[in-house]
């Protein structure tokens, strides 16, 4: 299988690929990176549905290149951060305005 049938090497055999023959076939034999398995929350997930939505070619490039998970992962991480910083926001802005209209102790 070196040679396909003009006798030339096709590239992908020359980039280190290899072929399985299927009765007259030959199949290229591929495989998808190997990648850490780490928890995706519910911002990740979304984000995971807002790719195969919409962004169908960054989410196949994704992964076919094994990063998916990865990418995932942070973009859940990230999101949780400002969901946290934004409700200790709010938490402060209440406690600020809280008494406001109230009359001082005597």
């Amino acid at each position: 299988m070196e040679e396909l049938q003009n006798g030339k090497i096709s590239l992908f055999e020359q980039l280190g690929g290899t072929y399985r023959k299927e009765s007259d076939y030959l199949i290229p034999c591929l495989t998808v990176p190997a990648e850490e398995e780490q928890p995706i929350g519910t911002w990740g997930q979304w984000h995971l549905d807002y790719l195969k939505q919409y962004r169908r070619v960054t989410y196949t490039n994704l992964l076919t290149s094994g990063k998916l998970n990865t990418y995932l992962a942070d973009i859940d991480r990230q999101a949780q951060e400002r969901f946290e910083r934004l409700i200790e926001g709010m938490k402060q802005a209440q406690g600020t305005f809280a008494g406001a209209g109230e009359l001082p102790a005597d």
